[in-house]
């Protein structure tokens, strides 16, 4: 909480106190109050009681312990790619994917006076990198930051004449920083995707809609062996909708993957998928089962 800039401090002790009154509608987020994720939080449940957070970890950890029964964090942007780093954070965490939630991103150029000459520019470095093209027109220099409502907390602790930070519209309004710009993201359809995060799995009805399953796998360091592992979801027809490599550690001597797929455990072809996936892995992680928020393909 130490870390947040004054502006914002008084705004995340009240929230924080309100939700460890009643930890049962607590939704945890990496970020001020007026941030992305705050607003998904929002979205996913209008009677929630958000809780910001400085870091991922700390959202996460607020859910470990009991403060949140849930967590909203952002993994996935259409504009900037890998948003929160989940195959890392989730696996050591213990908990469990339950949902998912798109988000339409508007970002916003604000400062503390309208006609100042702007120089540089504070946000989160996925903001930045979703309106790289508006910032270099403008010859703003970007500068990151922890996360976009922070940034704008900070712009207003600021006696830096031309500093802006690029942040959600709401921001302006808290901070009391006057609104440059609106929409300058490089493309009108940025979106991020979030996931929703808890101690327990959920036991998603079918009947509600097409179910998606996300887990991570380390394949044998043999040739051949992600193809080989592959061939149980093709002729099984489950369609998996994300596969992304990554290296965890640092020997470089295996590539794990983070993936979707529609279906569930308990189908038949998702079982023996799987069970084909395990033969060639050292390692299979399911990270959690739930509805499908909107159609893939």
């Amino acid at each position: 909480m130490e870390s947040f800039p004054k502006s914002a401090l008084a705004r995340v002790e009240e929230m924080t106190k309100v939700a460890a009154a009643n930890p049962a509608r607590a939704v945890s987020f990496q970020g001020a109050p007026g941030a992305n994720s705050h607003l998904a939080a929002l979205e996913i449940d209008p009677e929630c009681l958000p809780v910001p957070c400085f870091s991922f970890e700390d959202a996460i950890d607020a859910v470990k312990e009991g403060r949140a029964a849930r967590a909203v964090i952002p993994i996935e942007n259409s504009l900037h790619g890998r948003v929160a780093d989940i195959h890392f954070l989730l696996p050591e965490s213990g908990l469990s994917i339950i949902g998912e939630h798109f988000m339409r991103i508007r970002h916003c150029l604000m400062a503390k006076h309208a006609d100042a000459k702007l120089t540089t520019a504070m946000s989160h470095p996925q903001a930045l990198g979703q309106c790289r093209h508006y910032l270099r027109a403008k010859g703003i220099t970007p500068i990151a930051y922890a996360d976009t409502a922070a940034a704008a907390a900070f712009v207003a602790d600021s006696d830096d004449e031309g500093a802006a930070a690029v942040a959600p519209p709401i921001a302006a309004g808290i901070y009391g920083l006057e609104m440059i710009q609106e929409g300058i993201e490089d493309d009108d359809r940025n979106t991020t995707r979030f996931v929703v995060l808890s101690r327990e799995p959920v036991a998603p009805n079918e009947d509600d809609g097409s179910l998606m399953t996300t887990f991570i796998f380390e394949v044998k360091n043999i040739p051949a062996a992600l193809y080989k592992a592959m061939g149980g979801f093709a002729t099984n027809g489950v369609n998996m909708t994300k596969l992304e490599s990554y290296q965890n550690g640092a020997s470089f001597a295996a590539t794990e993957f983070f993936a979707d797929i529609e279906g569930a455990p308990g189908n038949p072809a998702v079982d023996r998928a799987l069970e084909e996936l395990a033969f060639h892995c050292n390692k299979v992680r399911l990270l959690g089962t739930y509805k499908q928020e909107r159609k893939r393909g």
